[in-house]
């Protein structure tokens, strides 16, 4: 499981992201838009189909969504973005990958390369990270919601790749195709997952310690703290209980 899934996590379960509501809405309003380029039937649109199971998950406003997918279909004005990667490194060579979806590209790469830069990282060409990542469908579930063998005949039955094992939780992997299978499946077994999302995962990890770990840790919230960031995927590992410390 990545330290970023990791750290995720345990935001959410410490509240952390409730102080920030209104930049997830934010956020997920501009995916919710983008995904509706494409179509706004959500049934006819599996992008939008997740985008809005994403809404719906923290509660948005039913409005608010369908406003959104009119922003996004052209029904509605709204301002015209342009979704693009950026890559970078962080501490011990952590590599960065971050999704952005701007109406300014030249600002925003000019205030992401400032982020980097002020929090012990720096920014990368492109395609210097991207090679080390795998889009999956990632679903975690806390090892008190649901037994080993049960969640892996859910999984395998629904059309799941694999479970993984990092101490605190399961990892559900799936190809993206299968996400909202999977999902779904392990929703129907009565089973709440910590978090899901389709989601850059890592081939590989980078084990970091001390103030490599909290200047990581930094780095990552500064990068979701910027307005234009829709999501930021690291492969750095870092022990469960300093990444509880820093939510702390």
């Amino acid at each position: 499981m990545s330290g970023h899934s990791k750290w995720a996590t345990i935001k959410h379960k410490k509240g952390a992201l409730d102080a920030k509501r209104g930049k997830i809405f934010t956020r997920l309003i501009k995916e919710i838009s983008m995904a509706a380029k494409g179509g706004g039937d959500p049934d006819m649109n599996p992008r939008l189909r997740t985008a809005i199971a994403a809404a719906k998950a923290e509660n948005m406003p039913a409005d608010n969504i369908k406003r959104a997918i009119q922003r996004g279909t052209g029904e509605l004005p709204g301002a015209t973005y342009e979704e693009f990667s950026l890559e970078g490194y962080g501490p011990g060579g952590v590599a960065v990958l971050v999704d952005i979806s701007s109406d300014n590209r030249n600002r925003t790469v000019s205030e992401i390369r400032h982020v980097f830069t002020k929090n012990g990282g720096n920014m990368a060409s492109a395609g210097a990270v991207a090679y080390l990542f795998h889009k999956k469908g990632d679903i975690i579930v806390t090892k008190a919601s649901a037994k080993e063998d049960d969640l892996m005949n859910i999984v395998l039955e629904a059309g799941g790749e694999d479970l993984k094992d990092d101490g605190e939780n399961w990892e559900v992997v799936t190809e993206p195709s299968a996400y909202e299978a999977v999902l779904e499946a392990v929703k129907k077994a009565g089973i709440t997952p910590a978090s899901s999302s389709v989601a850059m995962i890592p081939q590989n990890y980078i084990k970091l310690e001390g103030q490599q770990a909290a200047t990581m840790i930094r780095l990552v919230e500064a990068l979701e703290d910027h307005d234009d960031v829709q999501n930021v995927h690291a492969n750095f590992d870092i022990d469960q209980k300093v990444l509880e410390e820093v939510a702390g």
